[in-house]
C-alpha cells in the first residue's frame, strides 16, 4: 500500500507529484537523481552539489561545441541575405525615410543649441559699454551690439583682451582631451542615452556659467564645458556613419552641419534680444540672463531627445525586426560594417592603435585643421561687418545673409558630391572659393566688395567641413570602432586649431584685417594642395587599404548606391 518507489533508469509512469530524472557521468559512475514522493529518493546535499557542478560543466561543453556551428549557420544566413539584397528597393527607401525622421530633425536642433552654448561667450564678453551698466536706464536696442561683443561680461569680470582670448581657447583644451575617450564610450553605449545625457550636462553647465564671479571661475566652466561637449559632434558623425551608406552620408552630414551655420545667425539675434530686453531684470546683467535662458532651453531639448533618438541598426527598439535586418544589410552591403556574426569586437586599445598607426589619419587631421583654422573667421564676422560702415544693429543683421549663403552652398556642393560619388574635387572646389575670397579681402578695402567676398569665404570654408568628415568616414570605414576613433581624432585636432586660429585676427589689425585674411588664404591654399595630393600621399604612406586601388581615397562606384 506504499507509494511507488522510483528506480534508477525508470522512465515509466510517475505520480502527479512528478518525477524528474537527470543522468550524467562522472568518474565512470552513473548517478541518477530523482525527485518524487518517496522519502527514500531524496538526494543528499553532497549529491545535489555534485549534480549542479556536473550539469554546469555539461552545459558549458555543449555550448562550446554548438557556438561555432551556430556562428557558421548565422554567417551563412547573412551571406545568403546579402546575395538577395537589392539596393534602392521601395522597402529600403521607406526605411531610410523613417531613419531620417528619427535622426535628422532632433540632431539638427541639438546641434543648433550645441553651437549656441559654445559660442554665446562671444555674445557676452566684449569691452565695456557704459550703456550696459545695471544703473543705466537705457534699454534701447541700439545700446546693444549682440555679436559685437558688448553684452557686459568683459567689464563685469574685468577681462583683458588676452584674458578673453584664453576664455575662448580653454574650451578647446577640454574638447581635445576628452573627444577620443568619449567616442570610445559611445561605440559601446546606446546613442539614445549617451547623446541626450551629454546635452543635459552641457546645458546645465551653460546655465551655471551665469554664476561666474571671476576670470578663474569662467575659465573652469569653459574647460569643463569643452570636456562635456566633446562627446556630441564626433558622436553624431559616428552614429550617422553607422546608419547611412556612403552615397547618402554626405548630404546628411551637410544638412546636420547647416545647424552650426544657422546658429550663427539665430544665436546672434537671440543674444541681442535677450541682452537688450532682460538686461537689469531682477538686478541681473543681460549676459547672465543669456547663459541661463539658453542653458535651460538646452536641457529641455535634451530631455525630449531621450524619447526620439535611435540606437544602432541591429539594436534600435524603435524599428521592427524586419527593419533592423534591412538596416543591417544596408550597411554591411555598403562596406560600413562587416557581416561576420558573432565575431569578437575590436577592443578600445586595438582600435586606438589601429587609428594612430594609420598614416591616412594624419592626412585627414591636417586637412581638417587647416579648414577649421580658417573657419575661426566666424568668431569675428560680426566685428568685421562693423568695420564696413554699418551701425551696431545693422552689423548684427548683416551677418544673417553671410550664414544663409553658406548654408545654401553647403547643401548644393554636398548634394553634388553624393550624386557623383566623389569627394576630393568637391572639397578642392569649396576650398578654392574661400581662398579666392580671402585674397580679395586682403587686397581690397571697398566695403561692398569685402562683404560679398566674406559671403564666399564662409561658403567655401563651411562647405568643405562636412565633406572632409564624410571623406574620412568613407576611406577609413572598418572596423567601426576604428572609424569612431579616427573621426574623434580628426575633429579634436581640427577644433584645437581654434586655439591659434582665434589669434590671427588681432584687434590692432582693424579695420583692414590684412593679417587675418592673409593667414586664412594661406590655410585654405594649403588645404587645397593637400586635398588634391591626397591619393598620392596615401600611396607613398603605403596605407592604401582603401576602396579603390587606382585612387585610394576615391569611392568605388560599384559598392555604393
Amino acid at each position: 500500500g506504499g507509494a511507488p518507489t522510483a528506480k534508477p533508469g525508470d522512465t515509466g509512469n510517475s505520480p502527479p507529484t512528478a518525477q524528474i530524472k537527470t543522468h550524467f557521468l562522472s568518474s565512470d559512475i552513473k548517478y541518477s537523481i530523482a525527485a518524487g514522493s518517496s522519502q527514500q529518493n531524496i538526494p543528499s546535499t553532497d549529491e545535489v552539489a555534485l549534480f549542479i557542478l556536473m550539469d554546469s560543466v555539461r552545459e558549458s561543453a555543449v555550448s562550446m561545441m554548438m557556438e561555432p556551428i551556430s556562428r557558421q549557420l548565422e554567417e551563412s544566413d547573412m551571406a545568403e541575405q546579402l546575395g538577395e539584397f537589392v539596393p534602392g528597393s521601395p522597402e529600403e527607401k521607406r526605411l531610410v525615410h523613417k531613419i531620417d525622421l528619427y535622426l535628422m530633425p532632433i540632431l539638427w536642433i541639438k546641434y543648433v543649441f550645441n553651437y549656441i552654448d559654445r559660442t554665446n561667450i562671444v555674445s557676452s564678453a566684449p569691452a565695456h559699454n557704459p550703456k550696459l551698466d545695471l544703473n543705466s536706464t537705457s534699454t534701447h536696442p541700439r545700446a546693444f551690439k549682440g555679436n559685437a561683443k558688448i553684452a557686459g561680461m568683459q567689464h563685469d569680470l574685468s577681462l583683458t583682451d588676452d584674458g578673453y582670448a584664453w576664455v575662448l581657447s580653454v574650451f578647446f583644451f577640454g574638447y581635445l582631451l576628452c573627444e577620443v575617450p568619449s567616442n570610445m564610450l559611445l561605440s559601446r553605449s546606446r546613442p539614445s542615452v549617451f547623446l541626450p545625457t551629454t546635452m543635459l550636462v552641457w546645458g546645465a553647465l551653460s546655465a551655471c556659467m551665469a554664476a561666474s564671479r571671476s576670470y578663474a571661475a569662467l575659465l573652469g566652466f569653459r574647460f569643463v564645458l569643452g570636456c562635456v561637449e566633446s562627446g556630441f559632434f564626433p558622436g553624431v558623425l559616428y552614429v550617422l556613419s553607422c546608419w547611412y551608406t556612403k552615397a547618402e552620408l554626405g548630404k546628411r552630414f551637410a544638412v546636420f552641419y547647416t545647424a552650426a551655420v544657422s546658429s550663427g545667425a539665430v544665436g546672434g539675434i537671440l543674444a541681442g534680444a535677450i541682452t537688450a530686453n532682460l538686461h537689469g531684470a531682477c538686478g541681473i546683467a543681460g549676459w547672465r540672463w543669456l547663459f541661463v535662458i539658453e542653458g535651460v532651453a538646452t536641457v529641455t531639448v535634451a530631455l525630449a531627445s531621450y524619447f526620439i533618438l535611435l540606437d544602432y541598426p541591429s539594436t534600435s527598439k524603435k524599428l521592427s525586426p524586419e527593419e533592423q535586418r534591412l538596416a543591417t544589410l544596408r550597411i554591411v552591403h555598403d562596406g560600413i560594417a562587416n557581416g561576420s556574426v558573432g565575431k569578437p569586437r575590436v577592443s578600445h586599445w586595438q582600435a586606438f592603435v589601429a587609428a594612430v598607426s594609420d598614416p591616412r589619419t594624419y592626412i585627414f587631421i591636417m586637412l581638417y585643421m587647416l579648414d577649421i583654422g580658417a573657419g575661426t573667421i566666424s568668431y569675428f564676422i560680426p566685428t568685421i561687418t562693423l568695420t564696413l560702415g554699418y551701425d551696431t544693429v545693422e552689423a548684427q543683421y548683416m551677418t544673417v545673409p553671410i550664414y544663409a549663403v553658406a548654408a545654401v552652398c553647403l547643401n548644393i556642393i554636398a548634394w553634388s558630391s553624393d550624386r557623383h560619388i566623389e569627394r576630393r574635387w568637391h572639397i578642392s572646389g569649396a576650398l578654392a572659393i574661400g581662398f579666392i575670397g580671402s585674397v580679395v579681402c586682403a587686397a581690397v578695402q571697398h566695403a561692398v566688395v569685402r562683404y560679398v567676398m566674406i559671403c564666399f569665404i564662409a561658403a567655401g570654408i563651411w562647405s568643405a567641413v562636412p565633406l572632409i568628415l564624410t571623406w574620412t568616414s568613407d576611406v577609413i570605414s572598418l572596423p567601426p570602432e576604428k572609424r569612431a576613433i579616427v573621426l574623434a581624432l580628426v575633429n579634436a585636432f581640427g577644433n584645437f586649431s581654434s586655439v591659434y586660429g582665434s589669434r590671427i585676427w588681432p584687434k590692432g589689425d582693424s579695420p583692414g584685417y590684412q593679417i587675418g585674411f592673409g593667414v586664412t588664404a594661406a590655410f585654405l591654399g594649403a588645404a587645397m594642395v593637400l586635398t588634391m595630393s591626397g591619393p598620392l600621399l596615401c600611396r607613398l604612406s603605403q596605407a592604401c587599404v582603401c576602396t579603390n586601388d587606382a585612387d585610394p581615397t576615391r569611392l568605388d562606384k560599384t559598392k555604393v548606391k
